[in-house]
């Protein structure tokens, strides 16, 4: 069993940087790819980045790209989304998923991860 979970959600304000990191844990897991997706109160679920494994492949939301950066640990474990000049649409809470093997055209769709966090919020005040 795969546990996910994420940290380092809070409070900030508009033009700020803050960092969300996801760990996992449990049966020895290697991921094909790890993403990151966020959901809105009253939104659906949207992509936000996504990171192959091997380090090969990036890909990022429109609405975030060029301000958001994915990295990944392969000896950890573990997921990062680095965030700069956030915004208050960026509030959400954002949630770490794993995947045993995506497209490349399918590293957006959640239905392509297996292993979910329990999320963390974040709030991004004007």
């Amino acid at each position: 069993q795969v546990q996910l979970a994420e940290s380092g959600g809070g409070l900030v304000q508009a033009g700020d940087s803050h960092r969300l990191s996801c760990a996992a844990s449990g049966s020895t897991f290697t991921p094909y790819g790890m993403g990151w997706f966020r959901q809105a109160p009253g939104k659906e679920r949207e992509f936000v980045a996504a990171i192959r494994w091997n380090g090969q492949n990036v890909y990022y939301a429109d609405s975030v790209k060029g301000r958001f950066t994915i990295t990944r640990d392969t000896t950890k474990i573990t997921v990062t989304l680095q965030m700069f000049d956030l915004k208050p649409e960026d509030t959400a809470r954002y949630f770490c998923a794993g995947s045993n093997f995506f497209r490349s055209n399918t590293y957006s769709d959640g239905n392509w991860y297996d292993y979910w966090g329990q999320g963390t919020q974040v709030t991004v005040s004007s």
